[in-house]
C-alpha cells in the first residue's frame, strides 16, 4: 500500500507496508519507535500482577524463603546434601535467585501469543516488545527477592555462621550472569510461545520443562559432588554457569572453566536465535488461528 502527500503537486513522502521476507528480519527502527508502548506494557505487567492480591509484592520476598525451608529440610537434613561449607539457606537462596527469574520469563513468555491474542488482533506493533516487556518486568520481582538473600547474609555474619561465604569485589559482576539468563530465558520463551501459539496444551509442557531443568541445574546441590565423568552433562546446561557465577559474585564461592563458559554463553545466544527465528516466522499467521 502507498500512501503520498502533495506539496505543489509532488509527492513529500512515501510509506510503503509490505510483508517481511525471510526468517529473520528484526525491524530495529520500529522496535525503537514503540518505545513508549514498551515501557507502558513494564508498567503493565508490574501493576496488574499485585492488583487484588492479599500480601501483593510480599508474595515475591516468601517465596523464596518458603521454597528455601523445604529444600533445608527435605535435601540438607533428610537426604543430607552438603553445601561445600555454606550456610545451607544461603546456597539455596543464592541459586534461587537466578532460577526463579528465569522460570518466570519462561512461564509468562511462553504463552505470549495465547495471553495477547485479543491485544495482537487489534493493532500493529512489533510483536517482539511484549516477550521483552516480559523479562525487565520480571526485574523488580528479582531485586525483591534480592532482600531475604540480604537479610540472610547479614544474620550470619554477625552471628559469625558465614561459613565458607565471603562478600567480595566480585558482586559487581553480578548483572553478567543476569543478562545471559535475561537474554537464555527470552530465546526459551520464544521457542515455546511459537510452539503453543499452535498447540495450546503445550502450555502444560513448560511446567514439565521447568521441572525437569531444575534438577538438571545446580541449584539444589553443588557441582563438587557431581562425579566428574557427569560434570559435563551439567555443563550442557547454559543455566549451570550463571547459577555459579551467582554463587561465586554473592558468596565468593563457586567454580566453572572456561570452557564451560564458553559453551554455556554459545549456547544461550543460538537458543535466543532460534527463538527469535520460531517467533517471527509464527507471528505472521498466528492471529487467525489463536
Amino acid at each position: 500500500m502507498l500512501v503520498m502527500g502533495a506539496v505543489g503537486g509532488r509527492p513529500e513522502y512515501e510509506v510503503v507496508i509490505e510483508r517481511t521476507h525471510g526468517w529473520l528480519r528484526i525491524d530495529w527502527r520500529a522496535l525503537w519507535e514503540y518505545r513508549d508502548l514498551f515501557k507502558m506494557l513494564v508498567q503493565r505487567d508490574c501493576t496488574t500482577r499485585y492488583r487484588q492480591t492479599l500480601l501483593g509484592p510480599l508474595w515475591f520476598v516468601l517465596q523464596p524463603v518458603f521454597t528455601t525451608l523445604v529444600f533445608a529440610v527435605v535435601f540438607g537434613r533428610v537426604a543430607g546434601i552438603p553445601t561445600d561449607g555454606l550456610p545451607a539457606p544461603l546456597f539455596y537462596l543464592c541459586g534461587l535467585l537466578g532460577w526463579n527469574y528465569f522460570t518466570q520469563n519462561l512461564t509468562t513468555g511462553g504463552a505470549t501469543f495465547v495471553n495477547n491474542a485479543h491485544l495482537f488482533g487489534k493493532v500493529y506493533f512489533p510483536r517482539l516488545i511484549v516477550p521483552a516487556s516480559v523479562v525487565t518486568a520480571n526485574l523488580v520481582a528479582f531485586a525483591l527477592q534480592l532482600l531475604p538473600f540480604a537479610a540472610f547474609f547479614v544474620w550470619f555474619h554477625f552471628t559469625g555462621r558465614l561459613g565458607t561465604a565471603a562478600l567480595t569485589w566480585r558482586v559487581l559482576f553480578v548483572p553478567l550472569p543476569l543478562l545471559q539468563i535475561a537474554v537464555l530465558s527470552l530465546g526459551v520463551g520464544l521457542c515455546m510461545s511459537a510452539l503453543t501459539a499452535k498447540y495450546r496444551d503445550l502450555i502444560h509442557l513448560t511446567q514439565y520443562l521447568i521441572q525437569i531443568w531444575m534438577f538438571a541445574t545446580p541449584i539444589i546441590y553443588p557441582i563438587s559432588k557431581v562425579p566428574a565423568k557427569w560434570q559435563w552433562i551439567l555443563w550442557a546446561n547454559p543455566m549451570s554457569v550463571p547459577i555459579e557465577a551467582f554463587r561465586l559474585c554473592l558468596l565468593g564461592q563457586g567454580g566453572f572453566t572456561t570452557g564451560a563458559m564458553v559453551l554455556s554463553v554459545g549456547l544461550t545466544l543460538l537458543l535466543l536465535f532460534v527463538g527469535v527465528a520460531a517467533f517471527e516466522r509464527v507471528e505472521r499467521t498466528v492471529i487467525d488461528s489463536v
